[in-house]
């Protein structure tokens, strides 16, 4: 495996590729400053054969998944598709939305909103609980580190939604739970809040803020990303 080479990795958006690939590669540009002497790339699963572009004539290295959790797109899906490239020495490290700095992040942005009442608006999912296991981790510390708010945390794809979140008044914050702007972001959180009546700030999500990629650059150079309570997050997934 070489250390010096990593794939950074993210979904992306199916119906729409190029800017969400657009979008990452900028991330990805910002997040190779901090690592100096190393091959930077990027993909999305979203595009065509973007994986196996990205490892051509890459002899191994780290793919940094920049997913909110862990389970089946990076327990299974990116493995798979490292496979189906035919790339050999490539380990897959923990997902963004794992590291315990990332959390550390999340406190700091509910604090710097200075919010008297906050909404954590995050995917969720149907099939797996560790997405909303995670969600509501960082929810918790950012109710038990900034006492003075009133902090809830609502999902599009499970219970409770965001949709069904009433009483947060005009001086509430949303902070969205993910890791780039995309139509979720865009689209979905906010149709989702207009129909709670919520009428405060939306914050731009985790992933979009400036600090992001020192913290990506650090967890590449780390070469692990997760403790051990987010290893059962990820694992159980």
């Amino acid at each position: 495996m070489s250390a010096r080479s990593v794939l950074i990795l993210a979904h992306g958006q199916p119906s729409d590729p190029a800017p969400a690939a657009a979008e990452l590669a900028a991330l990805v540009a910002r997040v190779a400053e901090h690592l100096p002497g190393w091959k930077v790339g990027s993909a999305t699963l979203a595009e065509p054969g973007a994986v196996a572009r990205a490892v051509a004539g890459r002899a191994g290295g780290l793919v940094y998944p920049l997913f909110m959790a862990g389970g089946w797109f990076t327990r299974v899906q990116i493995p798979a598709k490292l496979t189906e490239a035919g790339a050999l020495g490539w380990q897959v490290l923990e997902p963004f939305g794992c590291d315990p700095a990332v959390h550390d992040l999340c406190v700091t942005l509910a604090r710097e909103a200075g919010a008297e009442a906050l909404i954590l608006a995050a995917h969720g999912s149907s099939k797996s609980q560790v997405p909303s296991d995670i969600a509501r981790h960082v929810a918790g510390r950012i109710a038990d580190e900034c006492v003075s708010a009133r902090v809830a945390v609502g999902f599009i794809d499970q219970s409770p939604q965001l949709s069904s979140l009433s009483g947060f008044g005009d001086r509430a914050t949303c902070l969205p739970f993910f890791a780039a702007t995309g139509g979720h972001v865009t689209g979905d959180v906010p149709q989702a809040l207009a129909e709670a009546g919520f009428a405060g700030r939306i914050l731009p999500p985790v992933g979009s803020d400036a600090r992001v990629p020192a913290l990506i650059a650090a967890a590449i150079l780390r070469g692990v990303t997760v403790c051990a309570q987010a290893c059962r997050w990820t694992m159980a997934g």
